[in-house]
């Protein structure tokens, strides 16, 4: 009974992973590792998340119900384990938690890096909550309401998603990861399972590069001739030879991981790099988050790593794109700086696009969508082909959500 009120109640449920504002978090401590806790719902509404924790504490037994918290992020409120240990622990805890949830038709949990939450008792009122209280309830509005609302991208991309699952567009072993940050107004407009970790495939080239560039900077290798024909290959054509080519110049998969965690540690939180491109391209292992790529771009746009421009340049060649080729309402001529990757189990794009507003003004903002498949595509070709298309899909949501948020373009 409690279970099925849940779920009623429960129309919209954001699983979030990332509620930390801004692109950046602060580095962590050169002597302490930073805790990893499990989170299992982020929800706007404080109510939802409390009767959330009844039936999870329910589900999981006392002992871990002892240990759910809630925490608050702005207007968003989340449900924490509060658990001590790191990434690898936790992404262990989470897994046996999911399959726990799932038997009872709960949503998945996901590891989750610390962060200095707010913590809120049993009938505890947010200080935003409580200096409203006694004004006329918000109603929430109807999809037709919400659609034209300045903002609601993560709504709208949520809700389209939950679609394509419904009509069997994606399966029940695929998951997905968003995220959209508007430079003009400096927000994050959607933040969906930023801080998983995914497969990476040909993503993970950019990176590569940045470590590769931060070699050149500190003397270790030149940036001549044949790196350069290397560089170009790599993320243009996303040639794989030249991929491990650079990387053996970085010192190798180990030695690319430290380059990117030590000398660059608030942009790569959930990067693992750790193995060549093997033979055929079947790349599994190594693995990104959305929140990383986000911060990555971010960071090259802003000049804030060595080689920024170079790898701006590369990614601005023509070429493949999942995020404006093909996407109906972005105009022609739209610049984009992306990287697509493509293996039978992943599907995604990364990217910057600048968008011409009224009187030639640019609106630069960072798309990041990704597709993940528990077990290979069966079809490659119409798999890989039907998933960009989702991409392309919510590219195109984000597109008029842009023009939107800043009065200019298509009501949505």
């Amino acid at each position: 009974m409690l279970l099925a009120c849940v779920r009623e109640f429960f129309p919209r449920l954001i699983v979030l992973l990332a509620v930390i504002a801004g692109m950046a978090v602060s580095a962590p401590s050169a002597f302490a590792k930073p805790s990893y806790h499990v989170s299992y719902l982020w929800h706007h509404d404080l109510d939802s998340v409390r009767d959330y924790r009844r039936v999870v504490g329910a589900v999981l037994g006392q002992a871990v119900a002892n240990n759910l918290k809630i925490v608050a992020s702005g207007d968003i409120f989340g449900l924490i384990y509060m658990r001590r240990g790191g990434s690898i622990s936790a992404a262990r805890v989470a897994k046996v938690h999911t399959r726990l949830l799932h038997r009872a038709g709960l949503h998945a949990a996901a590891p989750m890096r610390e962060s200095q939450w707010p913590r809120l008792g049993p009938t505890e009122i947010p200080p935003s909550k409580a200096q409203n209280k006694g004004s006329v309830a918000r109603v929430n509005p109807n999809p037709a309401d919400r659609n034209r609302q300045v903002g609601d991208l993560e709504s709208l991309v949520t809700d389209y998603i939950k679609g394509q699952r419904r009509q069997g567009h994606l399966s029940a072993d695929e998951r997905t990861g968003w995220s959209v940050y508007d430079f003009t107004s400096g927000k994050k407009l959607v933040t969906i399972d930023e801080d998983i970790q995914f497969q990476a495939a040909s993503l993970i080239k950019p990176f590569i590069a940045a470590a590769f560039f931060h070699r050149v900077h500190k003397g270790d290798v030149v940036y001549g001739a044949k790196s350069r024909n290397h560089m170009h290959r790599m993320i243009h054509w996303s040639d794989n030879g030249s991929t491990n080519w650079v990387m053996r110049q970085a010192g190798g998969p180990r030695a690319v991981q430290r380059i990117l965690r030590v000398h660059y540690p608030t942009i790569f939180q959930d990067t693992r790099i750790v193995e060549y491109i093997p033979a055929g391209g079947k790349t599994y292992r190594n693995k990104a988050s959305v929140h990383d790529y986000s911060r990555f771009l971010y960071a090259i746009w802003n000049k804030k790593i060595p080689g920024a421009r170079e790898i701006q340049r590369l990614m601005a060649l023509p070429g493949s794109d999942r995020i404006v080729t093909g996407v109906s309402d972005i105009p022609e001529g739209t610049k984009v700086y992306n990287k697509t990757g493509s293996t039978a189990r992943f599907c995604g794009d990364m990217g910057i696009l600048t968008v011409k507003g009224p009187e030639g003004k640019i609106y630069p903002y960072i798309i990041v969508g990704l597709i993940e498949k528990q077990r290979r595509a069966g079809d490659y070709a119409t798999w890989i082909r039907s998933r960009a298309e989702i991409i392309r899909n919510v590219s195109n949501i984000v597109y008029k959500g842009i023009t939107r948020h800043h009065d200019f373009g298509n009501e949505l």
